[in-house]
């Protein structure tokens, strides 16, 4: 097991920095910060010397060699903007991300998992069409028309939810306070999460039910839920926790639109800021930690692989 941790964190250093090699190519043909400071007020004097000082005058791959010199040295830069060191702003506003993801992919997971379990024991009659058409309809809504959806009628007609932040002045951010905050963009994501896998796992327990061994267990007379429970959903395990490692970059990327609807002070609105003002240093930090994300959640993935199926030889 520890062999295999240490090969695949080998193996994800090449990956990272063949992320960040096209992230920051991308990044740089989008345009320079300095296009951002031109004005009446602002002087090519003064454009020139803050493009020396950021290192904006050199060619583009001299500045991510730079960039990269100092991520290894454990220095994600400065703020053009704000002037706050990025691991700072980054670390700042993590926490209200995870957990905008932690209980959204629980939430999602408790609808999806029992809804395709349903669908699949049920399979070809009306209860399944029922599930598989909520679940193509959950998928095809889009975050940000859902979340105004919900803000016009939790807040604005019945006045039950507060539309953005995450805390209220008055208040003083108790735990009931955060948890109204997070109801609407939490619920957001779940949908997306819940509607998008109820399919896949509808699908692995269908698969799991043709087995032999499922029909001679059903064969014994034990009950058909212990047979579901104790044997389908065990087996069908697998796909599940694909899925569930699949959806890590989706909240991610997701959290980016629910937050800057919502006014959460998530990882989102200091990407939104970052992008539109060509922050360079902020945009790359948040893209090497989204790619570190990815690589630690398919990491994870694998090993529970192992715990699911012993049966797994690593």
């Amino acid at each position: 097991m520890w062999k295999y941790i240490l090969k695949k964190l080998l193996l994800a250093i090449p990956v990272l920095l063949g992320i960040t090699i096209i992230d920051y190519a991308i990044m740089s043909l989008a345009g320079s910060p300095l296009d951002m400071l031109a004005g009446p007020r602002i002087t090519q004097e003064n454009i020139a010397l803050r493009a020396a000082r950021w290192g904006l005058d050199q060619p583009v791959w001299v500045q991510y060699g730079r960039w990269l010199g100092e991520v290894l040295r454990g220095n994600l830069g400065f703020s053009y903007k704000s002037y706050q060191p990025v691991s700072e702003l980054i670390g700042s506003h993590i926490g209200p991300t995870l957990l905008l993801m932690g209980v959204s992919s629980v939430l999602g997971f408790a609808i999806a998992i029992p809804a395709g379990i349903y669908s699949a024991v049920h399979r070809y009659k009306k209860r399944d069409y029922a599930v598989v058409s909520i679940s193509f309809i959950l998928s095809s809504v889009p975050g940000f028309f859902l979340a105004l959806l919900l803000i016009y009628l939790f807040t604005v007609r019945l006045g039950w939810l507060p539309s953005g932040g995450m805390t209220t002045a008055s208040v003083g951010g108790g735990f009931a306070d955060v948890a109204r905050h997070l109801v609407m963009p939490a619920l957001v994501l779940a949908v997306g999460v819940a509607g998008t896998n109820i399919r896949y796992i509808r699908s692995s327990v269908l698969e799991i039910m043709g087995m032999d061994y499922l029909r001679t267990a059903t064969a014994k007379g034990i009950g058909r839920r212990l047979v579901i429970r104790r044997h389908a959903f065990r087996n069908a395990l697998l796909p599940i926790v694909t899925v569930i490692g699949m959806q890590i970059p989706v909240l991610f990327g997701g959290a980016v639109i629910v937050e800057q609807v919502f006014s959460w002070p998530g990882l989102g609105l200091v990407t939104m800021s970052a992008v539109t003002g060509r922050d360079y240093p902020v945009i790359m930090g948040v893209c090497l930690l989204s790619a570190v994300v990815v690589l630690v959640g398919n990491l994870l993935t694998d090993i529970v692989y192992a715990l699911v199926d012993p049966t797994i030889s690593y």
